[in-house]
């Protein structure tokens, strides 16, 4: 059975509200029933809205570490401010970016968003992802006795590439990794490392039919993913290394000698 991506029109919201009502009403809008198996992509932003995760930058109180920060990366003091609070750890940065890791994510600016806002305010990431999924999850079995595999998903840059591709914050219901490891390639060699990123993979197909701009469609459904779904209780671990074990920032941290 082949693999469909159906973004799903929604109401844009501006106050709290309830993402599971309206991911209800949002199915019944667009003509849509779900299917056991479905894999729910849903965006961060919209999410955060939910949340109230929405800041007034004129209303912030900016520390000194906060000015320090603005000054060595350029960034607005506010920006600046928020980004230390988001953040666990950062890692450095150049004009106008700082390169941060948080909840065992790593993004420029802790994941802050200027676009989809008014003026003068940024959306933040959401709180307890992992938790808003699984609840979803659970929300949607006791209603339609299905399982269903949730993705909150949020554009991200590549390394050394142009524009941005989707990425998995967090999951509830679908196993988020495949360790290939032990299997052979086309060659007959085993593979020693390779583990292929499932809900990045999803979260990424999904994202290129929800769109990045004005097209407000924070829903999407994957169907006939060939993904495992599970009942089980996905661990932020699961998705993400520890940053010094990324082979991009240990290698990049670690320069050639001159000869």
């Amino acid at each position: 059975m082949q693999l469909t991506v159906l973004p799903l029109l929604a109401d844009r919201m501006s106050e709290k509200f309830d993402v599971f009502e309206v991911f209800l009403k949002t199915l019944e809008k667009n003509n849509v029933e779900l299917q056991d198996g479905d894999v729910i992509v849903i965006s961060t932003k919209y999410i955060s809205n939910s949340q109230g995760r929405i800041i007034d930058l004129d209303k912030i109180s900016i520390s000194d570490k906060g000015l320090d920060i603005s000054k060595k990366y350029q960034l607005r003091p506010e920006i600046a401010e928020v980004v230390i609070r988001e953040s666990d750890k950062i890692f450095g940065g150049i004009g106008g970016f700082v390169i941060t890791s948080s909840d065992n994510i790593m993004a420029p600016n802790a994941g802050i968003d200027k676009s989809n806002a008014k003026k003068g305010k940024v959306i933040l990431y959401p709180e307890n992802p992992y938790l808003v999924a699984e609840q979803l999850r659970r929300k949607i079995f006791l209603k339609n006795s299905i399982h269903v595999g949730v993705i909150l998903v949020d554009s991200r840059l590549m390394p050394a590439r142009i524009g941005t591709s989707g990425v998995a914050i967090a999951c509830a219901g679908i196993e988020p990794v495949l360790d290939m490891r032990s299997k052979k390639d086309l060659d007959g060699n085993p593979l020693k490392v390779t583990f292929q990123a499932v809900v990045d993979n999803l979260a990424t197909i999904a994202n290129h039919k929800m769109g990045e701009g004005a097209e407000s469609k924070p829903f999407a459904i994957v169907r006939n993913s060939g993904a495992t779904l599970t009942d089980r209780k996905i661990d932020s671990s699961e998705m993400a290394i520890d940053p010094e074990q990324c082979v991009y920032v240990r290698g990049l941290s670690n320069p050639p000698k001159s000869q």
